[in-house]
């Protein structure tokens, strides 16, 4: 690592050991540099290098050149996050969005929970809609199931920091992990499963969270008939550069019926409705 990157990481940690301190006291630091970037706090320094770093994974040789601008905008970040959750109160719950831009607040839960299956529950006012899309796939022979719907926020930083800790022990640089989980897995605070108004459905026939899975009877089904519940295909294969995720053909999102239609109809993405 040159001085730079130690001078930087060094500034990182002194601002998340100041929010989180009990939750990150330990006796192995420098892997805490890592595992700890997924607190939200992180996210802008690494957004800066995304660039650098996918050009040249093999060192870390470049940096911001003005880290107390990088660590001002680590301070906005929070702001960010408690100015979304203020929005959530005010504005229709159906329509909640979620990304890297709108972060849900860590506080945040869902009005009421229902399960759907032994490990899946969902906000309980979408539950009916749910159930009624499945039966109705069913009655057409398809044979589909949930495979993961609401998420804590804290569940949510298990799995990224565990997907971090798998590549580091592969070799990667704290950073270089980042990078790489970050392209599959939603930053804590950024993922719609928090809401409890998303739910990942596959098909029995085929298990796998791929995009072959888009190719299943089940899901050309709820590709067009999703809206007529209130649901819609939250990530297509040709708005990732609108959505910041990839193809996602099992990730469905429910926004009501009026707006699902409108949403599904005109190819709409969640944020080009609402943002537009």
């Amino acid at each position: 690592m040159n001085r730079n990157y130690m001078r930087i990481r060094n500034r990182i940690l002194r601002k998340i050991n100041s929010w989180h301190g009990a939750a990150i006291c330990g006796g192995i630091i420098g892997l805490a540099a890592g595992i700890l970037i997924t607190v939200l706090c992180a996210r802008s320094v690494i957004a800066d290098e995304r660039e650098k770093f996918l050009a040249d994974k093999g060192s870390v040789t470049e940096q911001t050149e003005n880290p107390e601008d990088e660590l001002t905008k680590v301070n906005a970040t929070a702001d960010d996050s408690e100015a979304s959750a203020k929005e959530s109160d005010t504005q229709d719950w159906r329509l909640i969005l979620v990304n890297e831009d709108h972060p849900l607040d860590a506080s945040y839960e869902p009005e009421s929970l229902t399960s759907v299956s032994e490990t899946c529950q969902v906000d309980g006012r979408i539950y009916e809609d749910l159930q009624k899309m499945m039966e109705d796939g069913e009655a057409q022979g398809l044979s589909m199931y949930v495979t993961s719907a609401y998420r804590a926020y804290d569940r949510q930083v298990e799995i990224f920091n565990q997907s971090m800790q798998e590549r580091m022990d592969q070799g990667m640089t704290p950073l270089e992990a980042y990078q790489e989980t970050s392209i599959q897995v939603a930053m804590p605070g950024t993922s719609e499963h928090a809401t409890g108004l998303a739910v990942d459905i596959i098909s029995t026939e085929y298990d796998e969270l791929d995009e072959r899975q888009g190719d299943t009877d089940e899901q050309k089904w709820l590709m067009e008939h999703c809206q007529e519940y209130g649901f819609i295909l939250r990530y297509p294969s040709d708005k990732s550069d609108i959505t910041g995720i990839i193809y996602e053909p099992w990730h469905y999102r429910y926004v009501g019926k009026e707006a699902a239609e409108e949403i599904m109809e005109q190819g709409l993405t969640l944020e080009e409705y609402l943002l537009s």
